[in-house]
């Protein structure tokens, strides 16, 4: 900071070019390609409420993305935190899926839909009417590991 200051303003705009130029990109490269999730058969869920049914996806997509998940409490500064609003079919299909509430870094949200949708089919919202709709909130590090709200193991 205090080299910021001495900096002339041109020179400090290349400066901070220059470090967003080699920094930014290596936390971005995770978020470019989705992960093959673990298919595991869409059985279907006991859930009677909209809630009891989140634990049940949030419990799917852990079981899809393994080797995405962060084992353990999470860092004290999280790459990008997302509410994502999502609507599950009879079919346990993905219906639709937005985000609610976008993450600080622009490319976790795509990211984060890409892998909801990839996850499908969800367990069958049997006891719900034919569908259900829960908001989930997305926890993600730099590295490209997530938690979900419903089963955070909370953060450092």
């Amino acid at each position: 900071m205090r080299i910021a200051a001495v900096l002339t303003p041109s020179l400090g705009a290349v400066v901070v070019a220059v470090l967003l130029a080699t920094s930014g990109p290596a936390a971005r490269a995770q978020f470019t390609m989705v992960p093959v999730p673990m298919q595991t058969p869409a059985a279907a869920s006991n859930a009677e409420t909209p809630l009891e049914y989140k634990r049940d996806a949030a419990k799917h997509l852990y079981a899809s993305f393994p080797m995405r998940i962060y084992r353990g409490k999470m860092p004290p500064l999280l790459y990008g935190v997302a509410i994502i609003d999502v609507e599950i079919d009879a079919e346990g299909k993905v219906a639709e899926v937005q985000i609610r509430r976008p993450p600080a870094a622009p490319e976790v949200g795509p990211w984060v839909l890409s892998m909801i949708r990839r996850a499908a089919p969800f367990p069958l919202p049997a006891k719900l009417g034919g569908k259900v709709t829960f908001s989930e909130i997305w926890l993600v590090d730099k590295g490209g590991n997530f938690q979900l709200d419903t089963l955070t193991e909370g953060q450092r």
